[in-house]
């Protein structure tokens, strides 16, 4: 009986160390990919409208409006930006990752470039200039840039 009780006891402490694991670090288990990611898009650009450009091409300047961004995961919705002082920031913390994105930006500063207002230079996606020039539906066909972002936030432009 005392034979088979020894046997018993091994049985479960073998069985209690290979339920608890070597108790060496084992990898974390991954949780689901992400589909979303915050990015923090910037357009370095004078946030107040100048005068010349209001006065030469006022329908234009009128039309835009506050500087504002038009995202395509929103269906191009407008969305304002935030005045930062020298430059306009907004966060979106559901852009679809690991898709290729387009954002429209509209200012009216840039009415003496472009007769809609969209600008495709100064533009930063989580600290990354964008410069794929894209087409965005707007007032017909509208210049506007492209993106895809990963899901720890890296954007590739």
């Amino acid at each position: 009986m005392m034979t088979r009780c020894k046997l018993n006891v091994a049985a479960c402490v073998s069985a209690a160390a290979i339920a608890c694991g070597s108790g060496e670090d084992e990898p974390a288990a991954a949780g689901p990919p992400r589909t979303q990611a915050t990015v923090t898009f910037v357009y370095v650009a004078s946030t107040s409208i100048d005068r010349a450009v209001a006065e030469q091409f006022a329908a234009c300047v009128e039309g835009a409006g506050r500087t504002h961004i038009h995202p395509s995961w929103v269906g191009f919705s407008r969305v304002d930006m935030m005045d930062a002082g020298d430059r306009w920031t907004i966060t979106f913390a559901d852009v679809p990752v690991g898709t290729r994105e387009r954002i429209r930006v509209s200012d009216p500063n840039v009415c003496a470039e472009n007769p809609t207002g969209a600008a495709t230079r100064n533009v930063f996606a989580n600290g990354v200039r964008l410069t794929d020039v894209v087409d965005t539906p707007g007032s017909g066909i509208e210049p506007g840039l492209a993106f895809a972002v990963g899901e720890d936030g890296t954007v590739s432009p």
